[in-house]
């Protein structure tokens, strides 16, 4: 087993430069930072810097939170390579933290480290740590204090499993390479817990899925008020309304559409979810490394409790520890939200399809109105014909051309009676005809 580093992360961040000192105008009160191991709580409040000379602040430095096993919390600030020699994390991964994909959604297993790229939670979890980004943000403040509650209670005793007398008590010791190592009695008399990555990620769906979830809840209060009034009154502010609508229910479809994507990634990949499994992996490796050094023959290496153990013994100490093809627990958790995601989804569709039914009722109302217009201009287009007819007869008649009608006295009535006559008439029968032919509604 390898010496822990005795210097704390802040210091880890300070060794590159100078933390400057944060007061952000009215921000929530945040837990005091993690004492500094081997330093005083005054060089630890000086941040390790010499008076007088500040360094300049490093490129790239950005503000993270930091949260431990006991849910203990420091703000600190630090760049890319801090953070990358920290978690052990490849830098492209980094890059998915960063702004360009704000938006996006990813679940990320590493050796050490599982990177977590959910909406506005951007963490890196081990099983020992988080690393947030921005945690200072108003949507990750209620993960923020949502991780520091169910932290607060959680004392180094239970996290690191029981004592030499307990163990004893409860477990009995196999001999595996010179090493005693503890095997548990039964599976089913201990308590089941997430792991510490779990409960991490646990958190953050939790928190992502609220949000969405209210704003899912906004979008529909703010909808159906909005496609009610669009379908009594079509008019260019009530599309300007709806076409605003459309457009924020498209969005907020993409990312829950992108959550739970990721979700659905990794529930049809056991070996993705088995890779998420920090705890296991380290304490395999702890494992590994208390069988393989031999230099202490009768040390017992006391094992943290582990969510789900074998219910089958075996000799393999692997097998009955660590079962890598389990995945169980990571299943149900990732299927929980997968519904409530799915759930979420339903109601931004159930959203979208009113909206298509109230086009739909709009556009049927428009072509109704259209057909409308056309049977007006049908008539009023027979009407001009009628009269038309009549102006050709008086056109005719109106002209310098020798006629005896016009010596017959009061002729001039009774001729334009006669002819106003014969243009109803043909409007009748050409508007009747039309009717016949169901080019006018009856």
């Amino acid at each position: 087993m390898g010496k822990k580093n005795p210097l704390s992360f802040r210091h880890l961040c300070l060794r590159r430069r100078t933390k400057k000192k944060l007061d952000p105008p009215m921000l929530p009160p945040l837990p005091l930072p993690l004492q500094p191991m081997g330093q005083s709580p005054n060089t630890a409040a000086a941040g390790g810097s010499v008076p007088g000379k500040e360094k300049k602040k490093a490129g790239g430095a950005r503000l993270w939170m930091r949260f431990d096993l006991t849910g203990r919390s420091e703000l600190v600030e630090c760049d890319k390579s801090t953070i990358i020699e920290r978690a052990g994390i490849p830098a492209r991964d980094l890059r998915i933290l960063g702004p360009v994909f704000s938006h996006s959604s990813n679940i990320l297993a590493r050796e050490k480290a599982m990177v977590v790229n959910l909406e506005f939670i951007k963490a890196i979890v081990t099983a020992e740590e988080v690393l947030l980004l921005d945690p200072l943000r108003q949507e990750v403040l209620p993960f923020v204090d949502q991780l520091r509650q169910q932290l607060r209670y959680k004392s180094p005793a239970n996290l690191h499993g029981a004592g030499p007398a307990d163990v004893h008590d409860s477990e009995k010791q196999v001999s595996t390479g010179g090493r005693w190592l503890p095997v548990p009695e039964s599976a089913e008399g201990l308590q089941r817990e997430l792991p510490f990555e779990f409960q991490v990620l646990e958190n953050a769906l939790e928190v992502v899925c609220t949000y969405l979830d209210s704003s899912v809840a906004d979008l529909e209060r703010d909808a159906y008020p909005v496609l009610d009034e669009l379908a009594r009154n079509v008019s260019t502010k009530n599309l300007e309304h709806v076409r605003s609508l459309k457009s924020n229910l498209t969005r907020l479809l993409a990312r829950v559409q992108k959550v739970r994507d990721e979700i659905e990634h990794l529930l049809d990949d056991n070996e993705d979810m088995a890779h998420l499994y920090l705890t296991r992996k380290r304490i395999h490796n702890q494992q590994l490394e208390a069988v393989g050094d031999g230099s202490n023959s009768f040390a017992i290496v006391p094992l943290p409790h582990l969510p789900r153990l074998s219910s089958k013994r075996s000799g393999s100490l692997v097998s009955s520890f660590l079962d890598d093809n389990d995945v169980e627990d990571l299943e149900m958790l990732l299927e929980a939200y997968f519904m409530q995601l799915d759930g979420t989804r339903n109601k931004i569709l159930s959203v979208r399809e009113y909206i298509d039914d109230t086009e739909d009722y709009v556009n049927i109302q428009l072509d109704n109105q259209r057909n409308e217009l056309i049977q007006l201009q049908l008539t009023l287009t027979i009407a001009s014909f009628a009269i038309a007819f009549e102006t050709l007869i008086a056109g005719l008649f109106g002209m310098n051309i020798p006629c005896t009608l016009y010596k017959i006295h009061g002729i001039f009535e009774i001729f334009v009676g006669s002819l106003t006559a014969a243009s109803v008439l043909l409007f009748l029968l050409v508007l009747g005809y039309a009717r016949w032919k169901k080019l006018l509604g009856s």
